[in-house]
């Protein structure tokens, strides 16, 4: 084969084959086939499109040009769940350990944030003595003990993916639908997991700012793992402002530990039941969402949840009486607040900024070598539909740096927008694909 003719192919409207993709791949990660001849194929690959075949053998062959995970010495069906992302998005820390109290087995690997805040493996990193870099034995040995880990992403899977997106980042070709889905999923598949839900996220907060779209990756990456031979669904929801009232690390720690003590906010833990409902049914421990859901607010309730949570932190080398003493996650000392200036209503909050001021404030990455500041952060007391009195607090900021906090503020304030008229807060699930 001739990279030139399959671009040329692929430049003409052609199919490629599930041979000539695999080739183009595991070509590209040997660096057999130069940047240059790839960035015309995806280029082509953005005017022409590919198939649903096309899409998920491309992502087959980026799952298989590196090391996949075994998950079959775990017992019983091995459940994932993924986020497209999004300001203050906690939602694994407290999810899994609810899931897993009710039996189902979670074997997740999570990397680490490059943005507003940090990722999971950083939020978890915030509880002292917390770790993630764990072997891959004792990852599945926790799993079969205790029902569940997370560890830190392994630089060897789906090495593709990685030379691909940093090779479309400088060529404007990111955003194609094929190419991000697949991205997305080679990962994913790579983990090893039998079933998958995903949380794609939608608004201003969130990669894909407009429904069309974001239904269209959804649609995208379930026929991908069907594609796979695995149980996949997507819900698709709102980031139209941050999720929950905490953004950071150890602060959203904190609330995802509130929320199994059933004192999280409702939109938080309307989501963490729903992604939750449908990973018990994938998992085949419940008829329906409705039972499962259920069976996860007793979970709640009865305190099994926030047992499980303890249990993780521990296997891990954490200090779970974080748990019961949430002083433990230290924010920091120093705090602005942020006031109303009339008596009306918040109507709108510009979700990426509230995430630029969390990353302004040290809470987040511009580059990989950054360090990360896991006491800094944001509460948000008021969302959009609250009522506001003039001088009444709307949001504190966290800082340990001033100068940092003040041009936080200032940030902050400009995210907020605010009038006399209620407007109602859009639904939080949007819509589903199974």
């Amino acid at each position: 084969m001739r990279m030139y003719d399959l671009i040329l192919k692929k430049k003409q409207g052609g199919e490629l084959t599930r041979e000539e993709i695999d080739w183009m791949i595991q070509g590209y990660t040997k660096g057999d086939i130069p940047d240059y001849q790839m960035s015309a194929m995806t280029m082509a690959i953005c005017f022409n499109g590919m198939n649903d075949r096309e899409t998920g053998d491309l992502t087959l062959s980026m799952r298989d040009s590196g090391d996949t995970v075994d998950l079959s010495s775990i017992d019983g069906v091995k459940v994932d769940k993924h986020s497209t992302g999004g300001v203050g998005d906690k939602t694994s820390i407290a999810l899994l350990p609810l899931v897993s109290s009710l039996g189902v087995k979670l074997a997740k690997m999570s990397g680490r944030g490059l943005g507003h805040t940090g990722g999971t493996i950083d939020k978890l990193e915030s509880i002292p003595g917390f770790k993630t870099e764990i072997s891959m034995d004792a990852f599945i040995s926790q799993v079969n003990n205790i029902g569940m880990a997370i560890m830190g992403q392994t630089a060897d899977l789906a090495p593709a993916d990685k030379k691909l997106y940093a090779l479309r980042d400088v060529t404007a070709t990111v955003d194609q639908m094929s190419l991000i889905a697949s991205s997305i999923m080679s990962k994913k598949l790579a983990a090893g997991a039998d079933a998958i839900v995903l949380d794609v996220k939608c608004g201003s907060g969130a990669f894909m700012k407009e429904l069309d779209d974001a239904k269209a990756l959804a649609d995208a990456m379930v026929r991908i793992g069907r594609h796979a031979g695995k149980n996949c669904r997507a819900v698709i929801t709102n980031m139209d402002e941050p999720l929950g009232r905490a953004v950071g690390n150890a602060i959203e720690v904190r609330e995802a530990i509130d929320t199994l003590k059933g004192k999280g906010p409702e939109d938080f833990t309307k989501l963490v039941l729903t992604l939750g409902s449908r990973m018990v049914v994938c998992a085949g421990l419940a008829k329906d969402t409705a039972e499962a859901e259920e069976e996860l607010k007793k979970a709640i309730d009865d305190g099994s949840a926030l047992e499980q949570l303890k249990r993780f932190i521990t296997a891990q080398g954490g200090d779970a009486s974080c748990v019961d003493d949430p002083e433990i996650l230290k924010t920091a000392e120093g705090v602005l607040e942020l006031k109303a200036q009339a008596d009306g209503y918040v109507q709108h909050i510009d979700c990426d900024e509230v995430g630029m001021c969390s990353l302004v404030l040290g809470g987040g990455r511009e580059k990989k070598s950054d360090i990360i500041d896991p006491e800094v952060g944001i509460y948000l007391y008021k969302k959009v539909g609250d009522s506001i009195s003039k001088d009444e607090t709307m949001a504190v900021l966290y800082y340990n740096d001033k100068e940092k906090g003040l041009a936080a503020l200032e940030r902050l304030k400009a995210a907020y927008h605010t009038g006399t008229e209620r407007i109602s807060p859009r639904e939080l699930i949007i819509g589903e694909v199974d």
